[in-house]
């Protein structure tokens, strides 16, 4: 009997595997190529692909489960590309604690939590900067995803990250005590074994820290030389794998995208010349605005009553105005973890309140998103592409707080969230 039970039990879960075939029919339809809703057009998925967008009349309707969005906007699914599911927000719990008191089976209980929250929100996609002292769970996570055993966005991980000996936390403890580190740390001739060992393990990319708060007087300085991370960006290029950096003085972020890094992350520090040289190098920039506001409203600043603004922002605004003058092109990245997940849409808002432009910041959230996903076939509701789609109430064109108000989330054609 047990035996029978088993097979059935598998038989069910085969079938639930496969999606079926539906025509979705919302009032409008996003066209982040061109900017502009669409109206009297319906999708068809097929499977996990879109294989018909266009007029009903036009789209064949045959053998297809409708689901009805009237009065919805269909769009992508969004993407947020700088995340740390395996982190929760550090006026909960700090940093530090969450590295050296929470056991890794707590966060990575608290990840798949996470995960729901964010497909919830509509994202589902997600590139994640590295577990922070998780080990590879990131790497065993990604993977229970694509196997179904959870649900939430797609997963591409950085496994432990690189930094250079020395500087990276936590620290500040008797030297007697054997702390665990947030991330591993390599220097010299040793990182071509650590980045290769990194991708054996599962990394997808290679995460590297180009500098860090290790200064006198704990500045942020550079940590690695250019040869340094050339070493480490054409290690994992053998591979086929590509490196992006944490950099947030000007030095780093020039070291990092003469080294041919895929991104930068934070970027505070940046000079006009550097991001001149990130556009022509065609290095992306990830800014994490959201995660800067709300750690400089968790130390006091009350953002609520039009308190001036801390230096940290202040920077941060001057290096948004450098970026877009340089004409760099500009990702969507949160550094969600640091606040809370299912929330990522405030780094959208906040790269509207910086200057970008509102069309500008729906393609930093798909079709950029997408590259740096590397994934061709992700970011756009065209045919062929991977169904990943999401319906909000109102037009994101006029109004981008109208993506926080998600009714309805596909991913490769399964429906995870309906009106």
């Amino acid at each position: 009997m047990r035996f029978i039970i088993a097979i059935c039990l598998a038989i069910l879960c085969t079938a639930g595997a496969y999606a079926e075939t539906y025509l979705l029919k919302p009032s409008f339809l996003l066209d982040i190529e061109k900017g502009k809703l669409l109206d009297n057009m319906v999708v068809r998925v097929e499977d996990n692909r879109i294989v018909a967008v266009g007029n009903e009349d036009s789209v064949d309707t045959d053998n297809a489960t409708v689901v009805d969005l009237t009065g919805l906007t269909l769009m992508p699914g969004l993407i947020d590309a700088h995340s740390h599911v395996l982190l929760h927000p550090y006026n909960e719990v700090s940093w530090t604690d969450q590295v050296l008191r929470e056991s890794w089976a707590e966060r990575t209980l608290r990840a798949g939590n996470h995960l729901k929250a964010t497909l919830d929100a509509g994202f589902t996609s997600l590139r994640d900067l590295g577990s922070e002292g998780a080990g590879y769970m990131d790497v065993g996570i990604r993977d229970a995803l694509e196997k179904g055993v959870i649900e939430g966005p797609r997963l591409i991980v950085a496994g432990k990250a690189i930094v250079a000996t020395g500087s990276y936390g936590p620290n500040g403890y008797d030297l007697s005590h054997s702390i665990n580190l947030g991330a591993e740390p390599a220097d010299g001739a040793d990182l071509v074994r650590v980045v290769r060992d990194q991708i054996g393990k599962g990394a997808d990319f290679i995460k590297v820290y180009a500098d860090y708060r290790w200064g006198p007087n704990g500045e942020a300085r550079p940590t690695f030389s250019l040869d340094e991370l050339k070493t480490i960006v054409e290690t994992a290029r053998d591979s086929g794998r590509v490196t992006v950096a944490h950099a947030g003085t000007d030095e780093g972020m020039r070291r990092a995208t003469l080294a041919g890094v895929q991104s930068i992350e934070h970027g505070d520090g940046g000079s006009l010349d550097t991001f001149e040289l990130m556009a022509e190098k065609g290095v992306i920039f990830c800014p994490t605005i959201a995660a800067g506001d709300a750690i400089a409203q968790y130390r006091g600043w009350d953002k609520a009553a039009g308190q001036v603004e801390p230096a940290r922002i202040q920077n941060k605004r001057v290096s948004m105005e450098r970026a877009i003058q340089a004409g760099v092109e500009i990702c969507n990245g949160s550094d969600v973890g640091v606040f809370s997940h299912g929330d990522n849409v405030r780094e959208l808002l906040l790269l509207e309140e910086y200057g970008i432009k509102t069309d500008d910041v729906l393609r930093s959230a798909t079709i950029v998103g997408a590259k740096l996903m590397g994934k061709s076939d992700l970011g756009e509701v065209k045919e062929n592409f991977l169904a990943d789609i999401i319906a909000v109430k109102g037009n994101p064109l006029e109004d981008l707080a109208s993506l926080a108000d998600v009714t309805f989330v596909m991913i490769e054609g399964r429906i995870a969230k309906r009106p």
